[in-house]
């Protein structure tokens, strides 16, 4: 084996240089997260600014484009480095405050304690070293709710590099994990990850190394490997945080794979809906070739690897392996009957091994650190750490990462901030639509449910790949299941009628309950219509109505105020509830002006809804909150 030690020393040492400006920056540094979610929030307008600003102001500053950090409830953020200080992260920053901010931190106030978040420390650095300086009396991020329940090594680069530069990546210890890979024996690698108990971060939880092992011991080739990014779930963006922050971690670990298990192609399936995570991750293999990490002759060790990356055909059932492997194919992307199991017969027919992205970014710190430094956070049952989005009626929404086993409790009501005020937690939807939704009482329970797949089991559900959706007590639990059965049944490939028949009858069964119309027998026919579609020939129809059982066995009370008194308690569902004119509101006329059946009509000096043309939008209510009142349909 040639020396790939050697080989990548001498692009560290390159990358060392371009990378230490960055690091020890001799004049203001800022660095600005550009993603899918700060974009939403102005981040692009902010960009703008900054750059506006500073060259009006002639300011010696430079600005450094990085992903998203994850605190997408302080959108757009800015990471401000001043030479002989720590970082400091700014929240909120809108392109308004740009002047502002600028005029704080590149003049004598050093700092904007407005809008500063907190301070951002490199590993050994300690707040007591700056207590004579200007942060000295700012937080330090690491101790703010948001960030101490974290242990951040998949997002360690996130928010700190440039995802479009290689050369950062490498500085910050890139690559080393294939070069110990490189001068491994094959088996030795696949060992090295079985015993780190990394298993699949897609939802299926199976141990990866068992997984490649799968494939080196396949027969016949081509070998394949796909790495599933099309992350579909509503409510899930975790993948997307790394293929937009990280990328060369991920091919970094699919070369990895690929000496592991013999492949000698690979393919990343990306959404459609993820443009920048395309793009990123285009460059970013575009760079791994140049630099001599992909091709015919990685590193010098005469081992060949390339990849490249599909677009995603916007089928959710494409998220499922065998899905996928049919839309790569360029065929309609719908499942396959199994066996044959990918690792014996999978795309173009060869040998394939298909895994998430989290569990292939997982594999270079195994490799770079070891099996027992992996193993050092996490519970008792599984080690590591996951990444999870967390969304919905929750103060701090955003991207983290925690050891596994950490208390779901302790991620909503400590890092989410909790419940908006004068509301409640009435249940979180983890997993997407395939899942179920779980209480409150069981996310508030005593262990506070860990984050680790048997306790979500237990509950019929499943942990799922990385969303987390809080709902408080304005949401419907039957509501939120005929969204997740009509997108069930709209998803479906229609290869079984066990599925597409089976979600059509689960969600006009549902939808009838919702509207007031529901049958004391629905219940029992609920329950066996869930017991056929456990025959469906993927999981696509065997888990939809994962969210009816929980629905029947977790929220029975709320299914019986709905079924036997036609009443929605949360008044969310339509056929339940009517809008009255409720009193004098000076948002009244503009309510009226906005309505889209013009159901909000003049009476006697004042108005008054006409109940026939009433949609139940809401827009009405939110316009007009104190004019407009909900009650019960059938009161």
């Amino acid at each position: 084996m040639a020396d790939v030690s050697g080989a990548l020393r001498m692009l560290r040492e390159t990358a060392e240089a371009a990378w230490r400006p960055c690091a020890q920056p001799e004049r203001p540094l800022i660095r600005l997260p550009l993603a899918t979610c700060s974009r939403a929030a102005g981040a692009a307008e902010t960009l703008d600014a900054l750059r506006r600003e500073l060259a009006r102001r002639g300011e010696p500053a430079d600005l450094l484009i990085v992903g998203c950090p994850g605190l997408c409830f302080a959108d757009p953020v800015v990471d401000v480095h001043l030479p002989g200080l720590p970082r400091v992260l700014y929240g909120r920053v809108t392109a308004d405050r740009v002047p502002a901010l600028l005029d704080a931190v590149l003049g004598d106030a050093r700092v904007h304690r407005e809008l500063a978040l907190g301070v951002l420390l490199d590993e050994g650095d300690s707040l007591e070293r700056y207590a004579s300086t200007p942060v000295a009396d700012l937080p330090d991020l690491a101790s703010t709710d948001w960030m101490r329940l974290q242990v951040r090594r998949l997002m360690a680069n996130v928010g700190v590099i440039d995802p479009e530069n290689i050369e950062h990546y490498i500085a910050r210890g890139g690559y080393e994990g294939l070069a110990r890979a490189l001068s491994m024996e094959p088996e030795a690698v696949i060992q090295e990850v079985l015993d780190s108990g990394l298993w699949g971060r897609g939802g299926a939880a199976f141990p990866t190394g068992r997984k490649w092992d799968f494939l080196r011991q396949a027969r016949g080739g081509p070998k394949y490997l796909i790495c599933n990014a099309d992350e579909g779930d509503p409510g899930s963006f975790v993948n997307r945080n790394l293929l937009e922050g990280d990328p060369q971690l991920i091919i970094e670990g699919m070369v990895i794979a690929a000496w592991a298990t013999g492949a000698s192609y690979g393919y990343i399936y990306i959404r459609d809906e993820y443009p920048l995570a395309n793009e990123r991750m285009n460059r970013a293999l575009e760079q791994a070739r140049a630099k001599g990490l992909l091709g015919n002759d990685i590193l010098g060790s005469g081992f060949a690897y390339d990849m490249e990356v599909v677009r995603g055909a916007g089928s959710y059932v494409c998220g499922e392996e065998t899905g996928l492997i049919a839309s790569i194919e360029d065929v309609r992307g719908m499942p396959k009957i199994r066996p044959p199991y990918p690792a014996q017969s999978g795309v173009f027919g060869k040998p394939t091994n298909v895994n998430n992205v989290e569990s292939y970014a997982n594999a270079p710190l195994i490799l770079r650190h070891g099996a027992a430094w992996y193993t050092a956070v996490g519970s008792e049952r599984h080690k590591g750490t996951k990444m999870f989005s967390l969304s919905g009626q929750v103060m701090r929404p955003g991207v983290l990462e925690v050891p596994l086993g950490t208390p779901m409790r302790d991620v909503i009501m400590v890092a989410g901030g909790g419940i908006p005020e004068s509301r409640s937690l009435k249940a979180v939807q983890p997993g997407g639509p395939l899942s179920g939704v779980v209480p409150a009482s069981r996310v508030l329970a005593e262990d506070g449910l860990p984050l680790e797949p048997e306790p979500f089991r237990e509950l019929g559900m499943f942990m799922g790949s990385g969303g987390l959706v809080v709902l408080d007590d304005s949401s419907c639990v039957v509501d939120l299941a005929v969204y997740f059965e009509w997108f069930a049944e709209d998803e479906s490939c229609g290869r079984c009628t066990t599925c597409f028949a089976g979600t059509r009858r689960l969600l006009e069964i549902v939808r009838r309950i919702s509207r007031g119309r529901g049958r004391p027998e629905d219940l029992q026919l609920m329950r066996m219509l869930a017991d056929s579609m456990r025959y469906s020939n993927c999981v696509h129809g065997q888990a939809a109505p994962t969210v009816i059982m929980s629905l029947l066995n977790l929220f029975p009370e709320e299914v019986q105020e709905h079924l036997e008194r036609r009443r929605c308690p949360a008044k969310a569902c339509r056929g339940l509830v009517r809008y009255e004119v409720a009193g004098d509101d000076p948002n009244l006329p503009a309510a009226a002006e906005i309505c889209p059946t013009g159901a909000i009509v003049r009476d006697n000096g004042g108005y008054r809804i006409d109940q026939g043309l009433c949609i139940r939008c809401h827009a009405c209510k939110e316009l007009a909150p104190q004019g407009i009142q909900v009650l019960d349909a059938f009161a």
